[in-house]
This record gives structure tokens, sequence and C-alpha cells, in this order.
């Protein structure tokens, strides 16, 4: 049976009609914002995390939704945000609430493997990297530069004076922390940028009160594993990764010969690593000759059979409500992502400890390219290769234009990682 509203007068009829059409508006009109994050609705991938991150400094809290659309963005909506999106070229979509409730109620749903994380305060960033370089000597700092997203340089004087305490996230930059100048020994030792950088680095050592770079090295790793145990979220790549492992590993031993500091190595020191302190790899062999690799936990000369138009990687699919942390670190538009060289390209699947997620890999090579662990109350990822759209970077090669690759996957890998740590934090069931 139908009702009909009785109006006594025209101005009730009035007013009921403006509060219906009030009423309309309010679900109608644009009160959220899209950044959507799939293949084909965004122009620029990379700019849109810096536009999140933007968001977060303006202290407002941004939903990641996982799984949708390639690991979209919801935001408030708001003017400003709507003009940094134009400025830096990010594709976002105006949503209305019905609109919004339908794709948080389909996110919720059991059915679907998806899920809306709130992110809530932009991560305070360090780079742990020598003074001099330039943002394109490292792939982070050249996506943190492209994407507009602020950082701090630290190297070894505020690691020693625990600095670190202070920000939420650490990207060790290509460093050895062996003490063997990335083993670049046997083909760069006569080129000036070598001899100075070995000059200087002995007298920063000394500066600290170190005999041998190793032992300085040594103590930075450290208080570097001491910041991810105390709840810091640490990030590497390339040779940062395994040399800060082997660094833990061979605590109390000499492992580098006389051309590095000035004395052999420790007879018979393969026997006398410790792999309980490492925090990825376990059961390697260091290399003892002058070749360009530190261990054999590096796949790179084991995989001269690749090439290059075949090398991919692929990402693992995880339970967004179940493992919303590796769901968050492989947030991508696709699972499948192009290889790319370093001086430690990837990881031997069989050193990985048991504890340790493999977030991407080649199983054709059965190698492990991406990978993240828990430390303490802390987190670590470390992520092979040197930059993810240069395939094979050498010593003196120009950077990679991030203007050219601004849908890159490889790269978004790395700002999902910077993210993680603005995430609402969960209590932790028992």
């Amino acid at each position: 049976m139908l009702h009909f509203i009785n109006f006594k007068s025209k101005k009730q009829h009035s007013i009921w009609l403006l509060l219906l059409f009030v009423l309309i508006s309010s679900v109608l009109r644009a009160n959220y914002i899209l950044i959507p994050m799939d293949s084909d609705s965004q122009n620029n991938h990379l700019k849109a995390y810096g536009i999140t991150y933007w968001s977060l400094q303006q202290q407002t809290k941004v939903k990641w939704l996982l799984n949708y659309r390639g690991g979209s963005f919801l935001f408030p909506n708001s003017d400003q945000l709507k003009k940094e999106c134009t400025i830096r070229g990010v594709s976002f979509e105006s949503l209305s609430n019905t609109e919004t409730e339908q794709i948080l109620k389909t996110i919720s749903s059991p059915s679907q493997n998806m899920e809306a994380v709130v992110l809530e305060k932009a991560p305070k960033v360090a780079v742990y990297s020598p003074n001099g370089k330039q943002p394109w000597d490292d792939a982070v700092t050249l996506i943190l530069t492209y994407a507009e997203i602020p950082y701090e340089t630290v190297y070894d004087k505020e690691v020693l004076g625990d600095e670190l305490i202070v920000y939420d996230w650490l990207h060790l930059h290509h460093e050895d922390f062996t003490g063997q100048y990335g083993k670049f020994y046997k083909s760069y030792r006569s080129a000036p940028w070598y001899i100075n950088e070995k000059r200087r680095q002995e007298a920063l050592a000394k500066s600290f009160g170190f005999s041998k770079v190793s032992q300085e090295k040594l103590a930075v790793a450290k208080k570097i594993r001491d910041y991810v145990i105390g709840g810091g979220f640490m990030f590497a790549m390339c040779s940062a990764t395994e040399s800060f492992d082997i660094a833990l590993s061979a605590e109390g031993v000499d492992i580098c010969e006389p051309m590095f500091d000035g004395d052999p190595s420790e007879p018979n020191y393969q026997s006398k690593i410790n792999f309980k302190r490492t925090f990825a790899f376990k059961n390697f062999e260091l290399e003892r000759t002058l070749k360009y690799d530190f261990s054999n936990i590096d796949m790179t000369n084991y995989r001269r059979e690749v090439r290059k138009e075949l090398d991919y990687f692929s990402l693992k699919d995880y339970s967004a409500k179940w493992d919303p942390i590796p769901t968050m670190l492989c947030q991508n538009h696709t699972s499948l992502i192009k290889g790319f060289m370093g001086q430690t390209t990837a990881f031997a699947h069989e050193m990985v400890k048991s504890n340790v997620l493999i977030l991407g890999q080649n199983k054709i090579n059965n190698e492990a390219r991406y990978i993240h662990g828990i430390k303490g109350k802390g987190f670590f990822t470390f992520y092979g290769g040197h930059d993810p759209e240069d395939y094979q970077h050498k010593v003196g090669d120009p950077k990679t234009e991030l203007e050219l690759h601004p849908n890159s996957p490889g790269y978004r890998l790395i700002l999902n990682n910077l993210l993680f740590p603005a995430a609402k934090k969960k209590k932790q069931k028992t």
C-alpha cells in the first residue's frame, strides 16, 4: 500500500522537496577520491605513491585497497588533492558515498582476496649513503626524488651516534659492509675513484678509533641490526643485502685479504662463519678469490644462459585479509616483473632461511629476487639487482630517466616498502 504525505501548505511541500534534494545530493556528490593503480587507468603509478605520502603529511588518513585494481588508494574528497594529482600527472576518479560504500563492501566480502588498510602517518625516511653520492647512483634515492618523497641522508657518523632511532624507514645504499670496497679491486684498483674511495673509508674508520675498515663497517652493521630489532624497517638492494649478512656472520673473523686491510685473512675462516647472526641467509660460502663476488648467495654467475628478453620473476599471491604485510609489499598492476642485474642480482633459493618469505622468485633458475622477514620487533626486505629499469648497470653508466618509466612495476616494489610503516598497526592475535 502506498502512503502519500499530506502537506498542509505549499511551504511544507517546499521544505520537504528541499530536504529530499539535499539528501539525494549528499549521496550522489563526490565525497571521495580514488587513485587507481591498475594497468589501464593510471597514467603515473610512481608519482601516485608521492601523492599518497603527501596526503599523509597533510594529516589525512588514506585507505590502501589491497588487491583492488592493482592496490588503489582511497582519499577523502579534497580540491587540493585533485590539484596535486593534476600537477603531478596522476590519474584519479571522483566517487560518491554510494560508490565508495559499494567498493568497501566488495573488499570486505569473505569471498574476495582484498583488504582495506588504513595509512595513518608519513614515515620518516633515511637513506644510508656516503656524502657526494648523486640521487641517480641508487635506485631508491632516484625513485624518492622522482616521486617527490622527502628523505634524509645518514652515514656512519649518524649510525654510530645512535641517530637511527628517529627514523621509521631506512634504506641501505649499495654499501659493502665487509670492508672489501665492493670487491672492485681486480678491475678498478688503478682507477682514481677507487683509490680515493679506499683512502676515504680508511680515514673514516680511523676517525672512529678503528684500525680497519672491516671493523668499523661491522660496528655500523650491528647498529643497523639493533635498529631493526628495536622496531625499525630496513630496505636494502644489490650488494648491501649480501654484504650486510656476511659482515654480521663474520664478526670476530678476518675474512679480508691483504689488498683490502694490509694483512692476510684468517686461516680456514669459512668454518668460523656464524649463520645464526644473519637476517636472511644460511649455509653460504664466501668467495676467497679476487672475483667480483662476495659469496655464492648471489646467482649472477649461475645465470649466464638467461636471455634479457626472457628474464622475469613472478610475485607470490598472499591472502590480503590474513597476510596483509606480504600482500602490501607485493601490490602491483602485474605479477610478472622484468629482471635486472646488479653486483648481487638474485639470491640462491636454498640459502634463504626458512623463516624468511620469498615474495618474488624465478622458479626456472631457482632464485629468489625479493624477500622479506621479521627481526625482533622490526622488519627487513632485500631486493636483488641495482636498477629495475637498467638491465645491466655498469660503473659510469648514465642515470635512468624515470620520466620514461612512470609505470615501472619493478620500482613499485620499492615504494610498497616505503608505505608499509605508515599502515595502522593491528594488535597481534594471541
